[in-house]
C-alpha cells in the first residue's frame, strides 16, 4: 500500500448556513395554538405560560413571560415585602441574559423600557439559532391585526448584546420594516414608543415592548392594556398576550418562523497523478504466491479502477473513509482529482 502525504494546498476551509423548519409541526407557520390550564395553575404558571400546537398538549412550541422592572403586574411573593414579584424576578433574568448587566435597562429602538414581554422559541425546535429574516408574528385586537418582524434586511451593521445578535422588532414582514406610516406608527415600522421589541436568534427569544402594544390600534398598538397593578393575578399578562397571538375567540393565529445552523466543511482535494496508483495488489491483478502480475498486458499498461479514499495520519492510522459513486478507472495516461468534505 502506498501514501500520499497531502499538502497545505490542499486543504480548504468552508462556513455554510443552513436552514431548517422550527416548528415540531414540520411546517414554518404555526397557526393553531393551545395553553394547558394545569400548567397555567402550577407554580411554573406564575412565571411563564407554555403554549403548544395541537389539543393534545403534547409538544411545547414556545412560552410566554412577562417581565416589569418594578414588579409590577403580578402579586408579590411576601404581601410585606412590596415589588419583591415574579414579574420582577422575569425582568433580572431576562436583563442578565440579554444585556449581561443587572443596572442597564432595556432600549427600544432608542427608548427605555421597564417592562416587556418575552417569547421564548422551545430550544429542542430549532437547530443553533433562530433564522433572521425568517419571523412573521400576527397580532389580533378583534379584527384588527398588526404583523411584526425583525429589521434584519434594513440594517447593515449587525449590532451584539451579552447574548449575541440584536434587531429590533419592527412592524413589517420577512425582515423588513414598513417604509409607510401604516396604522399611524412612525416611518420604518417604529411607534412613538420605540421599536415593537429585540429580535434575539442566539438564544430564541423574541422580547416585545409593552408600551408599544398597549398603544392604540391607529398608532400602532394593539391598545393591549397590560396590567402594572402590584396585586393584579398571577400569569394575567401572560394570557393577555397569548389571547392576541390566537385570532379573536379561536385558536388560530399566525407565527411564521424558521432555525439555522452554521455547518463548517473541511474540503481535501485528493490527487493521484498519472504515474501513480496505476497498479493494485488485488488478488485479481497479482499473484498472491509469487506477487507476479497475472496478465502480461497489465505489466507495462496497467488500469485500475478506484472505489474508496482513505485519510491517514502520520502513523498510518485510518482516520476517515470516502467511497466513491462509481468506480473510476486509472491508468499511466490519466489523473484523478477526488474532493473528500468534511462536515462537523
Amino acid at each position: 500500500m502506498s501514501f500520499n502525504r497531502l499538502d497545505p494546498n490542499d486543504f480548504v476551509v468552508s462556513i455554510d448556513s443552513i436552514t431548517g423548519i422550527c416548528w415540531s409541526n414540520g411546517s414554518p407557520t404555526l397557526s393553531s395554538f393551545y395553553t394547558s390550564s394545569t400548567q397555567a395553575a402550577s407554580s411554573t404558571g406564575n412565571y411563564f405560560l407554555n403554549v403548544y400546537d395541537s389539543a393534545s398538549l403534547e409538544n411545547i412550541q414556545f412560552g410566554i413571560a412577562y417581565g416589569n422592572k418594578f414588579g409590577s403586574g403580578s402579586a408579590n411573593y411576601d404581601s410585606l415585602v412590596p415589588g419583591n414579584s415574579y414579574t420582577k424576578t422575569i425582568y433580572g433574568q431576562f436583563r442578565n441574559l440579554v444585556l449581561g448587566d443587572e443596572n442597564s435597562d432595556f432600549s427600544f429602538g432608542g427608548v427605555t423600557g421597564s417592562d416587556f414581554y418575552a417569547i421564548s422559541v422551545e430550544r429542542a425546535d430549532y437547530k443553533e439559532s433562530l433564522f433572521p429574516g425568517s419571523m412573521n408574528l400576527s397580532l389580533y385586537s378583534g379584527s384588527n391585526r398588526i404583523q411584526l418582524t425583525d429589521n434584519s434586511n434594513d440594517v447593515t451593521t449587525v449590532t451584539y448584546l451579552d447574548a449575541g445578535r440584536v434587531y429590533q422588532v419592527v412592524s413589517g414582514s420577512n425582515g423588513n420594516a414598513n417604509t409607510t406610516n401604516p396604522l399611524g406608527a412612525l416611518q420604518n415600522g417604529y411607534t412613538i414608543s420605540g421599536s415593537y421589541g429585540l429580535f434575539l436568534p442566539d438564544i430564541g427569544i423574541v422580547l416585545l415592548n409593552a408600551k408599544a402594544l398597549d398603544l392604540h390600534f391607529a398608532s400602532g398598538g394593539l391598545g393591549l392594556g397590560t396590567n402594572r397593578s402590584s396585586n393584579s393575578g398571577t400569569g394575567v399578562n401572560n394570557a393577555l398576550l397569548y389571547s392576541r397571538i390566537v385570532s379573536g375567540s379561536s385558536t388560530t393565529g399566525s407565527f411564521a418562523i424558521n432555525s439555522q445552523e452554521t455547518i463548517t466543511s473541511d474540503y481535501i482535494f485528493v490527487r493521484a497523478r498519472n504515474a501513480e496508483y496505476n497498479y493494485s495488489e488485488n488478488p485479481s491483478f497479482i499473484s498472491g504466491s509469487t506477487g507476479e502480475v497475472l496478465y502480461s498486458s497489465f505489466i507495462n499498461n496497467p488500469e485500475t479502477y478506484i472505489t474508496t479514499v482513505g485519510l491517514y495520519n502520520d502513523s498510518n492510522d485510518l482516520l476517515a473513509v470516502a467511497k466513491l459513486s462509481v468506480p473510476l478507472k486509472k491508468n499511466f495516461t490519466s489523473e484523478l482529482l477526488v474532493k473528500v468534505k468534511l462536515d462537523f
